[in-house]
């Protein structure tokens, strides 16, 4: 629940007050949100799921123009997710990543390739030193969870079918399997458990 500011009335923060906050900042591209600082509001009940799925109050959020919207005011701080308007600042639920990598396109050749991945919101980054893939392998189950930086602290994680695209790309560089992009390479796997595997 939102806090009332000295002398003005409590406002509850809402999706659509959100919404149309962004738009009466009429930002061209991606909002410059390391120029906004406005003061916390609280916690809405928006959650992204692990696959992606933007929920409000637990029902999906059907409306790709109002996700997509959310996504590009989304921030990162302090390992806490936000959705940020010039005039307020509210916390959200992420479960895993806050975006889905669907896919890559791959220019060129082996070490000096570029992978350019594309998310389930629109989003494209290329990755390179500074937007890593980096793979989590759960202790627990052995699965490995694949992902890339795609913007300021928001990573995509790559969906089933990318991360098999991504090694059936792979090769070996010393004692590991992985790809290169960006003149950078990414290590997947031990080269030895590939080859067991």
């Amino acid at each position: 629940m939102a806090k009332a500011m000295s002398g003005q009335n409590p406002v509850k923060p809402s999706p659509n007050g959100l919404a149309a906050s962004v738009k009466a900042a009429n930002s061209a591209g991606l909002p410059p949100l390391d120029q906004w600082n406005p003061p916390f509001c609280g916690d809405l009940d928006i959650r992204i799921a692990k696959d992606g799925t933007w929920t409000y109050l637990g029902s999906p959020i059907t409306r790709f123009e109002l996700v997509k919207l959310f996504s590009s005011i989304l921030k990162k701080e302090d390992g806490k997710y936000y959705l940020v308007t010039p005039v307020e600042k509210v916390g959200i639920t992420v479960d895993d990543a806050p975006f889905i990598a669907v896919d890559f396109d791959q220019a060129g050749t082996v070490e000096d390739q570029t992978l350019t991945f594309t998310t389930h919101v629109g989003d494209t980054t290329i990755a390179g030193p500074d937007f890593p893939i980096r793979i989590v392998i759960d202790p627990e189950t052995n699965e490995p969870s694949t992902y890339v930086l795609v913007r300021a602290n928001l990573e995509a994680r790559l969906d089933r079918k990318t991360f098999y695209r991504l090694v059936d790309i792979g090769t070996d560089h010393g004692d590991w399997f992985g790809v290169w992009s960006g003149g950078a390479f990414f290590r997947l796997i031990p080269s030895d458990q590939m080859q067991a595997d």
